[in-house]
Formats: C-alpha cells, sequence, structure tokens
C-alpha cells in the first residue's frame, strides 16, 4: 500500500544479546532522538542498553520502555532549552564558582527535570537492563550503575567536572562517564552482548582549526580524547558485529548550544536511515564495524575492523 514504510529486517543477521550503545556528547544527544526514530522502522530490539553521559538520559528512557522510547524523547528533546541545563548564563555561573570553587552550574535544574520527566525511578523498573557509565573522580576507574535509584546515577554520569557538581554514590564521588568511555561499548560486552547498535554523537570528530575561546578549547580537548578511546575500544570489539550510526559530518554547534535541536534530530534520522538501508541491502553482517566515523579509518589498528 502507498505510503507504508517498509520494515527492515536486521535483527536476524545479528547474533543475540544485543546492546544498544548511547555516548556522551551534550546537547548533541539530539541526534539519538533521530537515530532512534530511525530504528524504530527495523526489527533491531535492545536487550541491554549501556549510556554514558547524555546518552545515559535516552538509554534510560530506551530502557524503561523500548516501544514507547520514541514517543517519549519526541515529546523531551524540543522542550529542553539551555536555561533547563545551564541556568543562569556565566554571570551566575562565576557567581557559583566563587562559591564552590569546584562547579560552575548548579545541577538541580537538571535534578528537576529528570524528576518530572524520567518513567521509571529505579534500575530495577526497567523493561531492559541498563548500566549507566560514570567515573570514580577518585581513582579514575570506571563506574558501572546498575541497580539502586535511578536519577542519582544519571546525574553522575552527566557530571561534566568543573561544570557540574560531582555526585556522591555507594561511597564514591562520581562524574561524567566520558572521562572513560564516552562511547561504552566496553561495557557491553563484558555483560556478554554479542553484537553492538552504537548510536554516538559525534563526540571524536575535530574541525581543522584553532581553538580560540575556553569552550573550544574544551570542545576541542573532549574531542581528541574521544577519538583516541573510541579506536582502542573498538579494537578490544573486534569479533562481534557493531552497527554504528554517528553523523555523516562534522557539527556546526557546541554541545553546549541547544538551538539546534530540530536539526540534529533530523541528521541524526536521515544519517541513521542510510546506514540502516545499506545494511539491510547485504545479506550477512560478520563480525566487523559497520559505519563507523570516517576519521577513525586512518588509525591502522582499526583498517581491517571498519567493512
Amino acid at each position: 500500500m502507498a505510503g507504508m514504510t517498509v520494515l527492515l529486517e536486521l535483527a536476524a543477521r545479528l547474533p543475540r544479546p544485543t546492546a544498544f550503545v548511547l555516548g556522551g556528547g551534550g546537547s548533541w544527544g539530539a541526534l539519538q532522538l533521530g537515530m532512534l526514530q530511525a530504528l524504530a522502522v527495523t526489527d533491531l530490539t535492545p536487550d541491554l542498553v549501556v549510556g554514558t553521559s547524555v546518552g545515559s538520559l535516552n538509554g534510560a528512557v530506551l530502557a524503561d520502555n523500548p516501544a514507547l522510547a520514541v514517543e517519549r524523547l519526541e515529546d523531551l528533546w524540543p522542550s529542553v532549552s539551555k536555561a533547563d541545563v545551564f541556568p543562569g548564563g556565566w554571570v551566575r555561573g562565576v557567581r557559583t564558582l566563587t562559591e564552590t570553587r569546584a562547579w560552575i552550574y548548579d545541577n538541580q535544574p537538571l535534578t528537576d527535570l529528570l524528576t518530572s520527566r524520567l518513567p521509571a525511578n529505579s534500575f530495577e523498573d526497567m523493561a531492559v537492563p541498563f548500566v549507566a557509565v560514570a567515573t570514580d573522580f577518585t581513582n579514575g576507574s570506571l563506574a558501572e550503575l546498575d541497580s539502586g535509584e535511578l536519577r542519582s546515577a544519571l546525574l553522575a554520569s552527566s557530571a561534566i567536572p568543573g561544570i557540574f557538581p560531582w555526585v556522591e554514590r555507594d561511597g564514591r564521588r562520581l562524574v561524567d562517564g566520558m572521562l572513560v568511555a564516552n562511547v561504552p561499548i566496553t561495557v557491553a560486552l563484558r555483560r556478554g552482548a554479542r553484537s553492538l547498535v552504537v548510536l554516538d554523537c559525534g563526540l571524536s570528530g575535530v574541525k581543522p582549526r584553532a581553538a580560540g575561546t575556553l569552550v573550544e578549547v574544551m570542545i576541542q580537548s573532549a574531542a581528541i580524547y574521544a577519538r583516541r578511546q573510541m579506536a582502542a575500544d573498538l579494537v578490544a570489539c573486534a569479533g562481534v558485529p557493531v552497527v554504528w550510526l554517528t553523523p555523516s559530518s562534522l557539527h556546526e554547534t557546541t554541545q553546549l548550544d541547544f538551538s539546534a535541536t530540530a536539526s540534529l534530530i533530523e541528521a541524526g534520522r536521515r544519517d541513521a536511515s542510510a546506514t540502516l538501508a545499506a545494511l539491510n541491502a547485504v545479506t550477512a553482517l560478520p563480525p566487523g564495524v559497520y559505519g563507523a566515523p570516517a576519521e577513525l579509518n586512518s588509525d591502522e589498528r582499526l583498517d581491517s575492523l571498519i567493512l
């Protein structure tokens, strides 16, 4: 019938359990909504969800109810403003830093947003097993949060050091997981995943220009570190098929800019749809990485993995 969406049948080509892995990227997390829109017209479903930073926020919605995740995120993302995440602007931020000496922004508005929008109160309430990745700021180790109260885990996973306060949980001082696993594929593998669907916000992309402001310096530093981290992690998952959904071009906005949400959602959907349609045209998906960021192809260790 004209106008009907054709379901892309990909699930039989990926061994189960399949993990959906959602990386960090601040406001670029809107891309993941577009990617989930594209995935909604396939038969791919998660047996496990693992997320870092904004990927943990989107991932929590996905793991709570995969069938309703797109609808819930379509209601959430267009309503999120910079003030919801970074309250009061730089003037208030400087005042907060003077008072705390350790962070710029209070996380209470983000706490309120999560409280009002989170579909579940605890990890145990979720339909699909879920892991939020954070960093133990005392010793630098990776923290896998998978039980107990959900809100504090998500705040910990997205607590950018120096920007937001750390979160005290289970006797540990926790901050953003991007420091140790911005795209936490190795966490999913340790949890038994035999195939991965990665929703990557593109943090590893570095524009060929000099950083001239503090924000640009922070973004450039994060991108360089994320690229090396990702390259090492991809080597670790050489034995499984990985569907890698990622932006086709570098971003014009920063991770702190929430003014481009609509265009990011559309870009995520468009690029992911193209990748998934290409996979639908092949008969088998042996171990390897499908759709990985182009900038990683220059790494000699990855040449044989990226297909």
